[in-house]
């Protein structure tokens, strides 16, 4: 039997055309709901605060910002000046320079002699984030932990939005707040705000509204001390820190809340390349995530769990039907013969997935416009999103996502993944925490 005759075979048999159905429908029918329960949620939180954010100076609880760092040199002093402005009583930061090379220790030390409020924990080896922030909370005595990234800049008011989730809720473990991107210099960075915008804000108002949400973001995420020390800190093995906490958090039942007005702008990738590293640390940690936590869907205790669960194996499988379809329709043209499907979906249902995408990312925008104006601009490169970014992040996940199914448990630290210009490779070794600075005294935070 010849190629095309295979082909043809296999494009109209049962398999293959469920195959498209779930390519098509899936991001319909997500779509669809996240922009159902996104609306849910602002009608019933943003349109009206109801005092729930007037708390008095007196009973805001105390909080220590962590600012874990490896060679940031380059950004960290800009972050660290907006952090002396910020509209909070009783805060502190602490400043975690993981073995750099450059100047990082060296910037985070003047803010110390500045400001008493400013401390700077320096240790002699990088062993990555999470390792960082863990040798950090022995230091560490607020009532709230809020990690901020060293290259990112807080807004003044967002840490009274995130407290007052934990004054008003006792349940709530965590608060994850809103990413701006500040660096809008091209197509991609434009992509990445729609992204930002229109998909992950939108499912993360989503996910509130279900219940469990999939993670906190590691640029600006607050939680309560008590907690996290509840589950063990923070686990240096993982890829990603955060998703891998946020579960943790709430297999032990604790809430975990997005707060929208909780602003922080950051530094996306601005190419391809770093694009691609970026994405696969991040679809690494997920697949980590669901490999250590997949009995919860055996477990009727955390059903409200089990959405979030089922929609990230599902956007992994989607992207592998994608790239298989994609391949196929590859191999039909190499035959000469005609696609099955490429039209690009049977009954016109590519402009009904170009439409409903678009009508998403026009809600994420008209969302968080009352935060951020500037995001209505990125509108104009909302076409290429479905056409060029969802191939590109279906090729991340695939490439990833196989090896790390296939792969023996991690064990090693996970290492930093955006190193700054002149940054070296870290190592591993165990090393003690030296803590320096004008405000050395753990008792001052």
């Amino acid at each position: 039997m010849m190629l095309g005759d295979w082909l043809t075979a296999i494009g109209q048999s049962w398999p293959f055309l469920g195959l498209i159905v779930f390519i098509a429908g899936y991001p319909l029918l997500t779509a669809c709901m996240w922009i159902a329960t996104s609306l849910i949620y602002m009608a019933h939180r943003e349109r009206s605060d109801d005092g729930f954010y007037n708390i008095a100076d007196c009973d805001l609880p105390t909080i220590t910002i962590l600012v874990p760092a490896y060679n940031e040199g380059v950004t960290l002093d800009a972050a660290l000046e907006r952090m002396h402005h910020l509209d909070y009583p009783a805060y502190q930061v602490l400043v975690i320079d993981d073995g750099s090379s450059d100047g990082t220790a060296a910037i985070a030390r003047r803010h110390t002699e500045a400001d008493e409020r400013f401390r700077l924990l320096r240790k002699e080896v990088n062993e990555g984030k999470a390792m960082a922030m863990n040798d950090a909370m022995p230091l560490v005595d607020s009532e709230l932990v809020v990690v901020v990234d060293a290259d990112a800049g807080i807004r003044p008011d967002a840490l009274r939005y995130i407290a007052a989730h934990f004054v008003r809720l006792a349940r709530v473990a965590a608060v994850t707040g809103n990413p701006r991107v500040a660096n809008r210099e091209g197509v991609l960075t434009e992509l990445q705000t729609l992204e930002f915008t229109s998909i992950v804000s939108v499912l993360r108002r989503a996910q509130v509204v279900w219940g469990r949400v999939l993670t906190v973001s590691g640029v600006i995420s607050a939680f309560r001390t008590s907690a996290l020390r509840d589950v063990g800190l923070f686990d240096p093995t993982m890829a990603t820190e955060d998703i891998d906490v946020t579960w943790r958090l709430q297999r032990r039942f604790y809430d975990v809340r997005y707060e929208p007005r909780a602003l922080v702008d950051m530094t996306v990738p601005g190419t391809l390349r770093a694009l691609w590293r970026q994405r696969r640390r991040w679809a690494l940690g997920l697949v980590q995530v669901l490999r250590r936590h997949w009995r919860i869907a055996l477990d009727w205790r955390c059903r409200r769990q089990w959405p979030v669960l089922v929609e990230a194996t599902l956007s992994i499988m989607w992207a592998h039907a994608f790239i298989v379809l994609m391949c196929f329709w590859l191999a039909s043209l190499v035959a000469g013969i005609e696609p099955v499907g490429a039209s690009p979906f049977p009954n016109g249902w590519g402009m009904l997935i170009g439409s409903v995408c678009l009508l998403q990312l026009s809600v994420g925008v008209f969302l968080d416009r009352r935060y951020d104006r500037s995001v209505t601009r990125a509108l104009w490169i909302a076409p290429l999103y479905p056409l060029v970014y969802w191939a590109l992040m279906a090729a991340v996940t695939v490439r990833t996502t196989v090896p790390a199914l296939l792969a023996a448990d991690r064990s090693r630290l996970a290492q930093w993944h955006t190193p700054r210009a002149g940054a070296v490779e870290p190592s591993y070794a165990q090393e003690t925490p030296v803590a320096e600075g004008t405000a050395a005294s753990p008792s001052r935070l």
